[in-house]
C-alpha cells in the first residue's frame, strides 16, 4: 500500500494518506491505456468530412471528343478524377469512428494511468483545495506553492473551479469526470484527500 504525504494549499505537509492498492498500485496495462485513449479520439470526432466522387460532381454528361483521330488521349468525361473540377478518387463520406470498449477495460485503463502517476510521484495529495473569492491568484500561488505549471486537479469546490477558469495547461475535474486522457495529457495530478476518498470509493 503506497504512502504519500498530504500537504495544504501552501505546501507544507501536514500528515499522510495510504492509498488504496486496489486502485493506486495496480500492474500497468499499457495496451489497454492505449486503447482507452484512441476510444476518447475517436469518439470526440465529428466524421461530418465530405467530397463529392465523379458520380456526384455536376456536368460531364458527354464526351469531349470522339475516340481516335484527335491527337488527344481518349476521355470519357470532364468531370473524371484527372480532370479540374472533376470528383475525387476515393472520397471521404460521412462515418461514425466510434467504438465501444468494456466497462471494466476502461477501470483497468483509469487505474493504470493512477497508479503510473503515483509511481512517478506526481500524484499530490491535498489536504482540502477550499477559496472563499473566485480569485485565479489563489489558485494561481497554490500551483506555484508545489512548484507544478501543466496540472490536473481534482476537486468539488465551485470557486476554485471557476478561479482556474483562465489559467494555461490547468484544467480541473470531479471525481466522476475525470480520465484516461486528461491523466496523461497534464504532468501532475492534483486531488483533494476527499477526491482521493472518493476515487478509491468508485474503482476499488
Amino acid at each position: 500500500m503506497a504512502n504519500v504525504s498530504v500537504y495544504n494549499i501552501e505546501g507544507k505537509e501536514v500528515g499522510t494518506i495510504d492509498l488504496n492498492d486496489a486502485v493506486f498500485g495496480v500492474e500497468v496495462n499499457e495496451h489497454l491505456v492505449h486503447m482507452a485513449v484512441v476510444n476518447q479520439l475517436a469518439n470526440k470526432r465529428q466524421g461530418t468530412q465530405k467530397a463529392k466522387t465523379r458520380s456526384e460532381v455536376s456536368g460531364g454528361g458527354r464526351k469531349p471528343w470522339r475516340q481516335k483521330g484527335t491527337g488527344h488521349a481518349r476521355q470519357g468525361s470532364t468531370r473524371a478524377p484527372q480532370w479540374t473540377g472533376g470528383g475525387v478518387v476515393f472520397a471521404p463520406v460521412p462515418r461514425d469512428y466510434s467504438f465501444k470498449m468494456n466497462k471494466k477495460e476502461k477501470r483497468a485503463a483509469l487505474k493504470s494511468v493512477l497508479t503510473a502517476k503515483v509511481e512517478e510521484k506526481k500524484f499530490i495529495v491535498v489536504d482540502e483545495i477550499k477559496f472563499d473569492e473566485i480569485k485565479t491568484k489563489n489558485f494561481a500561488n497554490m500551483l506555484k506553492n508545489f512548484d507544478v505549471s501543466k496540472a490536473l486537479v481534482v476537486l468539488e469546490d465551485e470557486n476554485a473551479t471557476l478561479s482556474a477558469r483562465n489559467i494555461a495547461d490547468v484544467k480541473t475535474a470531479k471525481v466522476n469526470t475525470i480520465n484516461v486522457f486528461d491523466i496523461l495529457k497534464y504532468n501532475t495530478v492534483i486531488a483533494t484527500k476527499e477526491a482521493v476518498q472518493n476515487i478509491e470509493e468508485v474503482y476499488a
